[in-house]
């Protein structure tokens, strides 16, 4: 076992926060010698019930649990911050490029180390994140996440049509690619799988038909693509499906919509398409950095809180502008009081930051796993430095309460307050 002191935030089964200024994480392995949290709570209680225990102590510092980034595109590195007009060109100038380069392993390794060394920069520490259609571009992610011992998610992008030379796959191959990958990378070490149909318009009925059965076949997997982020991606994802009453119950109609399917975006739905999100236990990836972007549109907040839907917060790197979850809290709060059909909300700090760690694993289905300090939890964690610059020690020790506290974080903050990021089986 291990313990650490410092002031210790992690959020309650109503993901409401828990602050203790004077705490104490203990961590120790479990039978499979991962490292979880054993206690967690103020720095008197939990050290007595815990006499003996090496103790490292960080004055001054939070521990905070690692951020989890829902929706993130890892071959998109290279082309943040390129200009666009929009999605769809955004999409033919840059991304498909990009992308094709993913057929060579080789170039995909480089790409998965710079990729990870920035999340881990950042204080992120899972994501679910597109590859390419390369087989090649999954095993270069896995290989890089497992020798890293990093909990991660990923798979091969399914796109059979509608998509240049060099990103098009072919619909039986594809199939093919993907149970193999799933078959050997699922489920090992800290590793899962995401069976990642494009979007819409870029599948035929035969692949997205194949990518239903194989979401049908292994329940445990996830199930990864984009939907309604574009009012012109709607319309033509309703011109190729009429049959389909919204662009997002096409996947309804595939078998494509259950617990642990994740939609990046859903702008531009309805409240019928927020029933069917909540009914099938689907969750939304809220971008709004890319969203800004790109100018895609508003994720509806008061929609989706008013209908129930499960939702976390995500970088959409490269569309989105950062890796920094600090960038993303902070579009995050402009979208809720500014891209509202309803009057603006404030999101409160805690609630932005419990989207982006354990309210994001458990719209993953990773609840009580990561994401949070509680008891149980893999001890992925965060050694954050509030006195990081000369502006942030002025604001944040001017703060009252936590959530003057953390909103100081979220909007001054950027990677320099992580001063640690800490991986469950690689504790020092």
């Amino acid at each position: 076992m291990q313990a650490y002191r410092a002031s210790l935030l992690r959020f309650d089964a109503a993901g409401q926060p828990v602050f203790d200024e004077d705490g104490l994480l203990v961590v120790g392995p479990d039978a499979a010698g991962r490292q979880r949290v054993l206690d967690a709570g103020a720095h008197a209680a939990v050290a007595a019930r815990h006499p003996g225990v090496a103790v490292m102590h960080w004055p001054g510092r939070i521990l905070a649990p690692g951020f989890v980034d829902m929706h993130i595109h890892f071959p998109q590195t290279d082309i943040i911050g390129a200009p666009s007009e929009g999605l769809l060109p955004w999409l033919e100038n840059y991304t498909f490029p990009a992308e094709s380069r993913f057929a060579v392993q080789a170039h995909a390794a480089a790409v998965a180390e710079i990729f990870f060394d920035e999340l881990l920069r950042n204080g992120v520490t899972t994501s679910l994140t597109f590859a390419t259609s390369h087989p090649q571009s999954v095993q270069a992610f896995f290989e890089a996440a497992q020798r890293r011992r990093l909990r991660m998610i990923t798979g091969k992008v399914l796109q059979d049509r509608h998509s240049p030379d060099g990103v098009r796959d072919q619909t039986e191959q594809s199939l093919i690619d993907t149970e193999s990958l799933i078959r050997q990378w699922h489920s090992v070490d800290r590793l899962g799988y995401a069976i990642t149909p494009r979007f819409a318009p870029t599948s035929t009925d035969a692949q997205l038909r194949g990518a239903g059965e194989l979401a049908a076949k292994y329940p445990d997997t996830w199930i990864h693509s984009h939907v309604a982020e574009n009012k012109d991606e709607v319309k033509w994802a309703r011109e190729l499906f009429p049959g389909a009453r919204s662009y997002l119950d096409v996947y309804a109609g595939f078998g494509l919509m259950r617990e642990r399917a994740v939609y990046a975006h859903c702008i531009h739905f309805d409240d019928d398409d927020r029933r069917l999100m909540r009914d099938t236990g689907t969750a939304s990836a809220v971008s709004p950095t890319s969203n800004l972007f790109l100018g895609s549109g508003f994720f509806d907040f008061e929609g989706a809180d008013r209908i129930g839907c499960a939702y976390g917060l995500a970088s959409d790197v490269g569309g989105g502008t950062s890796f920094s979850p600090f960038s993303t809290m902070m579009a995050a709060y402009y979208v809720g009081r500014e891209g509202q059909t309803k009057p603006g909300i404030s999101i409160p700090p805690s609630q932005l930051w419990w989207r982006h760690t354990a309210g994001a694993a458990r719209a993953l289905g990773l609840d009580g796993v990561i994401g949070n300090l509680q008891p149980g939890c893999e001890a992925d964690f965060l050694v954050i430095d509030p006195k990081a610059t000369p502006l942030l020690a002025r604001k944040t020790s001017l703060a009252n309460n936590l959530e003057e506290l953390l909103f100081a974080m979220i909007v001054l903050g950027d990677d320099r307050l992580i001063e640690r990021t800490v991986i469950s089986q690689a504790l020092p």
